[in-house]
């Protein structure tokens, strides 16, 4: 198992910055998810890391290998790095087994046993070893070509987006798969995408790339409940960002009187709440005084087990009287329209670091 850490790199296409001082550690047997908007730099990263590009400035190391810096560049093969890409990219000439066996010499003693025990790892029958990839699933694929990059024993295993084209419930179990493989074999292995829910699940650490730089790297949960900016909170799921006056860690809101994560903060400052904070009470359950505000409903969107409440609140302010927010209920607890509701908070409020 082998430490990666990424020091100050930058990557530039004429005056472009792809890449700019970008730096990372991911431990040894660490997973790391990279998220980020479209054309913010996720694949040209990874691409940097496998040797498929060179970094203009700051270095690359694995372990105690340096891979790039001003004076040294491995190339791809060297690195012992496996990657597995968007589509699988079989071969499809070549058959299951000789696909997943295509980097092992033919001459290695006990090749076939080495096929069957990898098709095993990524839970696919050795009878497949025998099929073509046009008569695979799309999931059955990207299982292929994990085992194909398993195959050399990598040091390091990259994702760059393995599961973008699988339907979601397919995705998620291929997910799980995928994460209990590569933690079975203890290998450091990084995960590009934009998709939220697969950054926060995948790993121990979570990194937010924008327009090439690092925003914020740590645990995925520090992150979704503690996001650097605003942006940050949108992006990883739904966020109430609300205008608050702050005193002695307590912020005073739309949603009423609410504790913050900063105990000593005062004075003015945005905070933020994650949708799943709010609870909804109506009916014979609505408090006659209590803590948290009071608001109408607006309109209501049925989402199976869920639905989503538009409550529009009560405020004391004239300037937030038409403040209207979504509140996710259970489908069994759906008010009507019309209905008045209380909406209390669980927990506290994040309050974004002064910019």
């Amino acid at each position: 198992m082998s430490t990666l850490e990424l020091k100050s790199v930058s990557r530039f296409f004429g005056a472009f910055a792809a890449i700019e001082n970008f730096s990372l550690s991911v431990p040894a047997g660490g997973r790391a998810a990279i998220v980020g908007p479209s054309g913010s730099g996720k694949t040209t990263l990874l691409r940097l890391i496998a040797g498929f590009e060179v970094p203009d400035l700051g270095s690359i190391t694995l372990g105690d290998t340096t891979l790039a810096d001003g004076a040294t560049f491995i190339p791809a093969h060297r690195r012992l790095i496996g990657y597995v890409p968007q589509d699988g990219a079989l071969f499809p000439h070549l058959s299951v087994g000789e696909n997943i066996g295509f980097g092992l010499p033919r001459s290695m003693e006990k090749r076939s046993q080495r096929i069957d025990e990898l098709l095993e790892m990524v839970s696919l029958n050795s009878s497949m070893a025998q099929r073509w990839p046009h008569e695979l699933s799309g999931g059955q694929q990207q299982r292929v070509a994990l085992a194909r990059a398993l195959a050399q024993s990598p040091r390091l295993m990259l994702l760059d987006e393995p599961f973008s084209a699988l339907d979601s419930g397919l995705r998620a179990s291929m997910r799980k798969a995928v994460t209990q493989v590569l933690g079975d074999a203890g290998v450091t292995a990084i995960l590009v995408t934009h998709d939220q829910e697969e950054a926060l699940s995948f790993g121990h650490q979570l990194a937010v790339i924008r327009q090439g730089r690092l925003v914020q790297a740590g645990a995925p949960k520090a992150l979704y409940f503690r996001p650097v900016d605003e942006d940050t909170a949108t992006f990883l799921g739904d966020a109430l960002v609300f205008p608050a006056d702050i005193q002695n860690g307590w912020a005073q809101c739309p949603l009423g009187k609410v504790r913050v994560d900063s105990p000593k903060a005062s004075g003015q400052g945005q905070v933020m709440l994650r949708p799943e904070q709010l609870h909804l009470r109506h009916g014979q359950s609505l408090p006659s005084d209590t803590d948290g505000c009071f608001g109408t409903v607006l309109s209501s969107d049925f989402g199976g087990d869920k639905c989503s409440v538009m409550v529009q609140l009560e405020a004391p302010h004239a300037e937030a009287s038409a403040l209207s927010i979504h509140v996710r209920v259970l489908a069994m607890d759906c008010p009507d329209i019309g209905t008045r509701v209380h909406i209390g908070v669980s927990g506290g409020a994040h309050l974004f670091p002064a910019s």
